[in-house]
Parts: C-alpha cells; sequence; structure tokens
C-alpha cells in the first residue's frame, strides 16, 4: 500500500492510500484536478474520501469530490457547517467502525475549535492499522498495535515564543495555536504512550509555516524509536506495509 502526500500544510491537505486495486483520499483541501492527475485521471479505484472537519484546507474540495460519485465520511457536525445535503455524505459517530472497500476505519473524537472533528484508525490487511490525526492540540486515546502513524506536528512552543518576541506572531495567533494544534511536546508524548513492536512509520504532518522546523521535528520524534520517520512533504511516497 503506498501513502502518497499531494498536500499537507495551511495552504490545503490531501493524502492518498492506495494500491493497484482501491483507493482512500485522506481529506480534499487541494483542487480535486491534481488529485485526478495523481491517479492518472483514473478515478474508478477510489472508494471514498475521510474528511476530518470543516476547514477550508480540509474540506474546500468536497463538492467535486462528491460531484464525482465519490462517497465522502464525515461527523454530523462537519456535515452541518459544511452545508452539505447529498446521498455521497455519509455521517461518522465517533468509536463506530465503517467499511469503505476494503479498509476498516474506526473514527475518534479530537480536540479542535470546530463544530466536530474526528481523526481516524485505519485498517486494511496490507498494512496493519494506520493511525490518521490532524488539526488537534491533544489526543487522549491510547491505541494498541498502530503499524504507522500519520499525525500533526504544527508547531513547537520554543520557536511560537520566540516568533512572539521578534513580532513575527500576535499573541492572538498564538492562543488560536495553542488551542487547535498539536505542538511537538505533546507529539512527542503520544508517540511514546502508542510505541509497540507493530509500529513501522511516523509520518509527521501539517507543519506550521512559520512556527516549525521540519530537521528539529524529525530528529525529537526519530529519538523516540528506530523506525522511520518521516516529515509529509508534497510529493512523499512511502510503502505502508504491515511488516
Amino acid at each position: 500500500m503506498e501513502f502518497l502526500v499531494l498536500g499537507s500544510s495551511s495552504k490545503g491537505n490531501c493524502y492518498l492510500l492506495k494500491n493497484e486495486k482501491e483507493c482512500l483520499i485522506l481529506e480534499c483541501g487541494i483542487s480535486f484536478k491534481e488529485v485526478k492527475k495523481a491517479l492518472e485521471f483514473n478515478l474508478s479505484t477510489v472508494v471514498g474520501c475521510l474528511v476530518t472537519h470543516e476547514h477550508g484546507d480540509h474540506s474546500k474540495y468536497v463538492k467535486d469530490v462528491i460531484g464525482s460519485g465519490i462517497d465522502v465520511y464525515m461527523s454530523g457536525g462537519t456535515k452541518v457547517s459544511l452545508g452539505l445535503e447529498s446521498h455521497r455524505v455519509i455521517t461518522v459517530i465517533a468509536f463506530n467502525t465503517f467499511k469503505v472497500g476494503e479498509f476498516t476505519v474506526l473514527a475518534f473524537d479530537v480536540k479542535h475549535d470546530c463544530a466536530e472533528p474526528l481523526g481516524y484508525v485505519i485498517h486494511h490487511k496490507e498494512t496493519g492499522s494506520i493511525l490518521f490525526a490532524t488539526d488537534t492540540y491533544y489526543v487522549e486515546y491510547q491505541f494498541k498495535n498502530l503499524a504507522h502513524i500519520l499525525v500533526e506536528c504544527n508547531y513547537s512552543i520554543d520557536i511560537l515564543n520566540q516568533n512572539i518576541e521578534d513580532g513575527v506572531v500576535i499573541e492572538a495567533v498564538k492562543n488560536r495555536i495553542i488551542r487547535s494544534h498539536f505542538e511537538l511536546n505533546n507529539v512527542r508524548e503520544f508517540v511514546k504512550a502508542n510505541l509497540n513492536k507493530s509500529l513501522r512509520n511516523i509520518v509527521l504532518l501539517h507543519l506550521s509555516d512559520n512556527n516549525s522546523n521540519s530537521n528539529e521535528f524529525k530528529k525529537a520524534i526519530g529519538e523516540l524509536t528506530f523506525e522511520r520517520v518521516e516529515i509529509a512533504d508534497k510529493g512523499l511516497r512511502i510503502e505502508l506495509s504491515e511488516r
């Protein structure tokens, strides 16, 4: 199973999980033309799209996805916030599992400044369990036997404080960031709590343009584990295997 990053920033987020038979889209915050191009304009393998919340960098092109005949999965709060009425919109309830093609998905609640944000644990026979959590300042749950962790690592409090001191970031923006995004030290604690013998990959998502340092972040998480740690730069492709 290949994991492909099409966008992972405040400019737009979208990721693909795909093999020769199936593709699951995660988020739809970039132009759907780019998604179709990445799929070589063949949508026949797309089994669905998971959306975490209503903010535009994650959901802006949801109507294009729906219009292409693809089922989109999201919380009831996200559906209402986006004003969507379509049989293609499937309402997801936290801690209920559901099938999307051969993917089995468990939704869980996260902490963000929006209506009803979700994270997902995605299981496939080729990959084992994949955690996908973005745009959250905290994940309160511990998960068993995760093979791959795809998690937001948006900012460092030290870099953010320095940017406040330098006048790059204003205090109001700092307060909003703290209440809505995952900070490096908190991500470290989350990863430590979920280390296990099955873990193979950690991918850090949605780094802030101003308040992050990709080399520092990769090193800080890499010190916790011998497993592969990557930054979700646009164009990143990695194989997600169970073993």
